[in-house]
């Protein structure tokens, strides 16, 4: 075992290794500090267009909300207004009973002064009678 740990070294130094060591003409190399503000830009513009998105459904949202009040809304007036015309028809109809009811009391009135006055000279008619009979 002794052995066995030279004889790996010695395979491992005798082994040829590749790196890139020529640099292309149009590549840009970037100073530490400035690839880690890169890289933190890169985060946040990703983040804002993930927000972007949620806002966008957000709106979305909104949109159908105010769409769905404004229908609400429509119905109630309608409602009001329906209620409003029945109010009126009530109306109307209260005034024109207590029209008819007034008619039909000043009708009565007068059929019970015709009611005296024929009942009355009835009376008269049949006491003449009685006078002239004796």
């Amino acid at each position: 075992m002794k052995k066995l740990i030279p004889l790996i070294i010695l395979m491992m130094m005798s082994l040829q290794g590749f790196s890139q060591s020529v640099t292309d003409s149009t590549s840009i190399q970037l100073k530490k500090p400035v690839v880690r503000l890169v890289i933190k830009d890169l985060i946040t513009g990703d983040g804002a267009k993930e927000e972007l998105s949620l806002v966008a459904k957000k709106i979305e949202l909104l949109e159908t909300k105010i769409v769905f009040k404004d229908s609400v809304i429509l119905n109630l007036n309608e409602r009001v207004t329906n209620f409003e015309s029945i109010m009126t028809t009530q109306t109307d109809q209260l005034s024109l009973s207590k029209q008819l009811s007034d008619r039909l009391q000043a009708d009565l009135k007068k059929q019970k002064v015709k009611t005296k006055l024929t009942t009355g000279a009835g009376i008269l008619v049949a006491a003449g009678i009685l006078i002239l009979a004796k």
